[in-house]
């Protein structure tokens, strides 16, 4: 959603209200994992780790809810800007998710998959989007500053919930 409406594909309004449902969706899911966990006697890494990599995840996806909030708020227009920032944040999920479903059949394999999750490199990307704002900078660049700067906020929550994996496959294996 995000991707869609910096690329002037969907509208504000009705991309904020799409991402909420997603948020939602996610709140939903990890309200079920959280009961499902109290119900269970085993699971492949502590149950704490695994309730901190949920909300490492529920994080990442609240971050980029208030991206295109304050997208549709601040009035901001569509920017090439922010695509690699957003491109490197997807591929990071995509690593975490890829870690996730190792966990249960090859859980070092998990934890080094979680490692690689954090290196796709958010905040450079970030950086770099900043750093071209610079020369033009003042009021016409102060939004895209402002949700730039809750995109690097997602890649740290994805940066977490990485480290949560990583850390209950060393608890439990090593």
């Amino acid at each position: 959603m995000a991707h869609q409406v910096t690329a002037g594909t969907v509208d504000p309004a009705r991309a904020r209200h799409l991402i909420g449902v997603v948020e939602h969706d996610g709140d939903a899911c990890r309200a079920a994992l959280i009961g499902r966990l109290r119900r269970s006697v085993t699971s492949p890494i502590d149950r704490e780790d695994l309730f901190r990599l949920s909300r490492g995840v529920d994080d990442v996806l609240d971050a980029t809810r208030d991206f295109v909030r304050e997208f549709d708020l601040f009035g901001a227009v569509p920017d090439p800007l922010y695509g690699p920032v957003l491109d490197r944040l997807a591929g990071g999920l995509a690593r975490l998710d890829a870690a996730v479903l190792l966990l249960p059949s090859a859980p070092r394999r998990a934890a080094e998959a979680a490692a690689e999750a954090k290196k796709p490199g958010v905040r450079p990307a970030y950086q770099h989007a900043v750093a071209a704002l610079m020369p033009g900078a003042g009021a016409q660049t102060l939004a895209p500053v402002l949700l730039l700067g809750r995109l690097d906020v997602a890649g740290e929550r994805l940066a977490a919930a990485a480290d949560a994996l990583a850390d209950g496959v060393m608890k439990r294996f090593q």
